[in-house]
């Protein structure tokens, strides 16, 4: 069970990293649209907002959010696959009990 454990943690380690990864990657993005391209601070959207507003105002919720719960999907599937889901611990409720 500890060899179990442990290769769970390490492999929801990995995972956490990459996403933090995706984070930075994402978060970092927007100020270097903003350095690279005049459009994304000059150009104007509906409302007369531009493009690096509307993703800093609106669109990095929604990736926060789509990040969130993708992330928390992808460990309770690695946790439940590799650890097993709760009829593990108690055989008794799956009928196995003597």
């Amino acid at each position: 069970m500890p060899a179990e454990v442990d290769a769970t943690f390490r492999t929801l380690r990995r995972a956490a990293f990459g996403y933090f990864a995706l984070f930075v990657v994402v978060v970092a993005a927007v100020p270097g649209l903003t350095l690279a391209l005049d459009w994304w601070s000059q150009g104007r959207l509906v409302g007369g907002m531009s493009p690096s507003f509307v993703m800093a105002a609106f669109g990095l919720y929604v990736f926060f959010f789509v990040l969130a719960v993708a992330a928390a999907t992808l460990a309770n599937a690695v946790e439940d696959r590799m650890l097993g889901g709760p009829e593990r611990d108690h055989p008794e409720q799956r009928g196995d009990a003597p």
